[in-house]
Parts: structure tokens; C-alpha cells; sequence
């Protein structure tokens, strides 16, 4: 008549320890955030340099919204200060997991986690330092005479945000295919064989996360196709993972 008890303790338990590792990655964001505060200025004119750049000279954005000025700058240094801390949350939701993990899981999971962050940030230098100038410039070059172009600060802001997500997801597809690969969930056979499907998909992908122009379309699903590639040739130096038994996980039990 324990057993249930012990599991409604375990439970609890569980529980207690997932709230106290969100408390503590709430805390860490937070400490970054106040350490961050104080630069939100310069780190929204970071952010806006290549819009600046790419707009004629006296060109500014402006601020719609009487709290623009405010809330736009603090809601980016908040994502900033969540890169910052991302490091520590990562830890806190491996310590939290890792015990319930078998060994080959937990060799598997680490990896995947630096070279997860790894990418998500690679992707999000290629938008700012390749996309954006491009972007841009393109834009403002086809502003028609007599408009002037003026951004506001808040729909920059959206816009640079989902830019950022967007390469930063496209730049975790190696990661995507050699975890598959490594699970058995896909073989790599298979993989190769639909790279045809993959190269469209690519391509839709592009037309619905870019601006309407070809050019930045272009520029997210050249690089997804090419990603895609990276993680086939990765995946051949990966063998499928193992279970207790000695099958292939993700592999169906013989009859």
C-alpha cells in the first residue's frame, strides 16, 4: 500500500526540483538583464546599424508609440540577457533530466546541446552580417522619389527578431540530421533520397520567413539546401545508437 505513496513523493519531489532550476534560470536572466540595462541604448543601435547604414544620409527611425522608446530597447536587451544566461539555463534543464537519461543519452546529449546553441548563433551572425546589409539595401533602393524611409523602431524590431529565429532554426538542420541518423529514426539512405524534396521545401521556407524579394528568399534557402548537405556528410561518421538489447533505437522488435 506504499508504492503509491512513494510515487506521489517522488512526484512531489520532482516537482520541488523543476521549480527550484526555472528559479534559478529566472534569477540568472535577470541578473543579466540588470547587468545589460544600462547599455539597452547601444545595444538597439547594434542592432539598427544595418538598416542605418543601408538608408540615405539624415535618414533616421522613428517611434510611434509614446513608450517605443522604452519597452522596444528593454524587450531586446531581454532576449540579449537570455542569450547571455542561456548557457546556465542550459545546465539547469540537463541537471534536472540528466538522472532519468540511460549513458548512451547522455553522451549523445551534451553534444547536441553546445552544437545546437552553436549553430542557432552562427545563424543569427549570417542574418546580421550577410541578410541584412543585402536586405536592406535593396529595400532602399527601390524607395520611390519623394518617400522617405522611416522605420519604426518597434516593427524593426519584429521584423530583425523573427529574421534571427528564422536562420537561427535553419542553421540547426545538421544538428536535426545527425540526431536522426544517430537514433535510427532515419536512415541515411533515405535521407539522401528525398534531398530533391528537400531543396523545394527549402525554397517554400524562404518565400514564407523572408521579405517578399527573391533575393533574401534565396539567401535562406541556399543555405538551408547546403546545411542539409552538411548534415549528410556529418551523418556518415555516425553510427545508429544501440539499446540494452543490442537493437537499433527507433528499430521494431522482431517477431
Amino acid at each position: 500500500m506504499s508504492a503509491p505513496e512513494d510515487t506521489q513523493e517522488t512526484f512531489i519531489s520532482h516537482l520541488i526540483e523543476l521549480r527550484s532550476r526555472l528559479l534559478r534560470s529566472i534569477v540568472a536572466v535577470i541578473i543579466a538583464l540588470a547587468c545589460l540595462f544600462p547599455f539597452a541604448k547601444q545595444i538597439y543601435a547594434v542592432v539598427a546599424a544595418p538598416l542605418l547604414k543601408a538608408l540615405p544620409a539624415g535618414s533616421t527611425m522613428i517611434a510611434t508609440d509614446v513608450t517605443g522608446t522604452f519597452f522596444v530597447p528593454l524587450k531586446l536587451t531581454l532576449m540579449v540577457a537570455f542569450l547571455v544566461a542561456l548557457p546556465y539555463v542550459l545546465y539547469q534543464m540537463w541537471a534536472f533530466v540528466a538522472p532519468g537519461l540511460y549513458q548512451h543519452e547522455k553522451r549523445l546529449a551534451l553534444p547536441v546541446i553546445v552544437s545546437s546553441v552553436f549553430f542557432f548563433a552562427v545563424g543569427m551572425l549570417f542574418a546580421y552580417y550577410i541578410v541584412f546589409p543585402v536586405a536592406f539595401g535593396f529595400f532602399a533602393g527601390y524607395t520611390p522619389t519623394g518617400v522617405q524611409m522611416m522605420t519604426d523602431i518597434d516593427k524593426y524590431l519584429s521584423f530583425v527578431l523573427t529574421m534571427f529565429i528564422a536562420f537561427g532554426l535553419t542553421f540547426e538542420v545538421p544538428v536535426v540530421v545527425v540526431v536522426l541518423v544517430r537514433l535510427g529514426v532515419v536512415e541515411l539512405a533515405k535521407l539522401r533520397s528525398i534531398r530533391g524534396y528537400v531543396i523545394v521545401g527549402a525554397f517554400v521556407v524562404g518565400a514564407i520567413f523572408t521579405p517578399p524579394d527573391v533575393l533574401s528568399q534565396v539567401m535562406l534557402a541556399v543555405p538551408l539546401w547546403l546545411l542539409y548537405e552538411l548534415g549528410l556528410i556529418a551523418a556518415r561518421f555516425v553510427s545508429p545508437a544501440k539499446d540494452e538489447t543490442g537493437r537499433t533505437e527507433g528499430s521494431e522488435p522482431a517477431k
